[in-house]
């Protein structure tokens, strides 16, 4: 279990007030951004606050932990650690490959046999079985590929637009920091990463039959990240590639994407009133090293795309509700709300004329509300400046902040 690793305090410091109590911490997000190293994070935590507790570690794709499949294996396994007389934690790291885990865990739980910590790659396996028998006893948290930021201290780099440019390219995906950026070395990485997930956690987790129809749909995807799409046009333009997919196969296809957190959905929402629009949804990924991968990166070809994804990202990962914006035939590029309180963003990469200036500040300004506002660009801007109460920031300067 020791390993040396980076601290990613934004998300130790969300878990630490639940360690201790009686609720089951579950860890979700997409396959390799890290989430066995935050286990590895609390367990050292975990150490600090109780010196001689018993800790039980799992992680599920070890070949010595190939004997347990099954619910009840698991929990014989783990009966055979507990000690009694002590505080018992227990970290199982990829869950989702035990067959009805959650049979065990409520067991568990019930019986206060042990504090719960877990990780997962599928958001449907985990919010399905989670919810159904643990409803109210578990807690999620979600953990992303790494921010600016964090790209920043993996990577030792200096916070420069150089830097910048660097993660809009590799990404934040962490191991990254072992193979270094060399373009070549890196974007094999990626690529093999990209298999492994489209392979093991959307093909065989969602019994996917069309594995080139899968493939072709993550490039469609990566050449379309950020506009507005729907099945039916997605279906229509891969009709018109001379591939036929119904509607219904699409849409299965994307929700599997998403459910191994390789994808982000989010959804189109009437500013006045938040009514959820049904159709024409824009999707994100998880990573843009895996999207560059994809595709051969081009930077004046793909950097609006990129700026808007890494937005996307930075919003969640502080834990914002994310929506497309709609006012009238206008469209807002994100609508972000947390704890009852909204901001507004507009993402472009420079603004070279008036007409850019015009659209970008002007969406906004048409919006009537108090709430903050913000255009995100490449341009050098000074401290502060804004735009009849639209603040402008520099992607970098927003990428930097906590």
């Amino acid at each position: 279990m020791k390993a040396a690793y980076i601290k990613r305090p934004v998300y130790l410091d969300r878990i630490k007030p639940f360690i201790g109590k009686e609720i089951i911490k579950v860890i979700t997000g997409q396959r390799r951004v890290g989430k066995s190293y935050i286990l590895l994070q609390l367990i050292d935590e975990i150490r600090n606050i109780y010196p001689d507790c018993n800790i039980i570690y799992i992680n599920i794709e070890l070949h010595e932990f190939d004997a347990i499949r099954t619910h009840t294996a698991l929990f014989q396994y783990i009966e055979k650690k507990l000690v009694k007389g002590k505080e018992n934690f227990l970290l199982i790291d990829e869950i989702q490959e035990v067959k009805s885990f959650e049979l065990c865990l409520r067991s568990l739980l019930a019986e206060s046999k042990c504090d719960i910590f877990c990780t997962g790659s599928n958001a449907q396996m985990l919010s399905g079985e989670l919810a159904t028998s643990l409803s109210g006893r578990y807690i999620q948290f979600p953990v992303y590929s790494l921010s600016y930021s964090e790209f920043l201290e993996f990577h030792s780099l200096k916070n420069s637009n150089e830097s910048l440019v660097k993660y809009l390219k590799f990404g934040g995906m962490p191991y990254l920091m072992h193979t270094g950026l060399d373009q070549n070395v890196a974007f094999e990485y990626l690529k093999n990463v990209n298999s492994t997930i489209l392979l093991k956690d959307v093909v065989a987790r969602e019994n996917i039959r069309n594995v080139f129809f899968l493939e072709n749909l993550t490039a469609f995807l990566a050449d379309n990240t950020g506009s507005v799409l729907s099945a039916l046009n997605i279906s229509k333009y891969l009709k018109s590639q001379q591939q036929n997919m119904p509607t219904q196969t699409v849409l299965n296809y994307l929700h599997a994407l998403s459910n191994a957190y390789y994808l982000h959905r989010v959804q189109r929402a009437d500013i006045n009133g938040m009514k959820i629009f049904e159709v024409g949804d824009k999707y994100y990924f998880e990573d843009l090293g895996l999207r560059n991968a994809i595709r051969s990166f081009e930077y004046r070809n793909d950097v609006n795309m990129l700026m808007e994804n890494v937005v996307y990202l930075h919003l969640r990962r502080k834990n914002y509700n994310v929506y497309v914006g709609k006012l009238g035939n206008k469209e807002i590029d994100f609508m972000a709300e947390l704890n009852g309180e909204r901001i507004y963003f507009q993402v472009t990469y420079m603004l070279f004329d008036k007409k850019t200036i015009d659209r970008e500040f002007g969406n906004l300004m048409s919006i009537d509300d108090h709430y903050p506002k913000f255009v995100i660009s490449m341009d050098e801007v000074s401290a502060g400046s804004d735009f009849k109460g639209v603040r402008q920031l520099h992607l970098r300067d927003f990428l930097s902040e906590q």
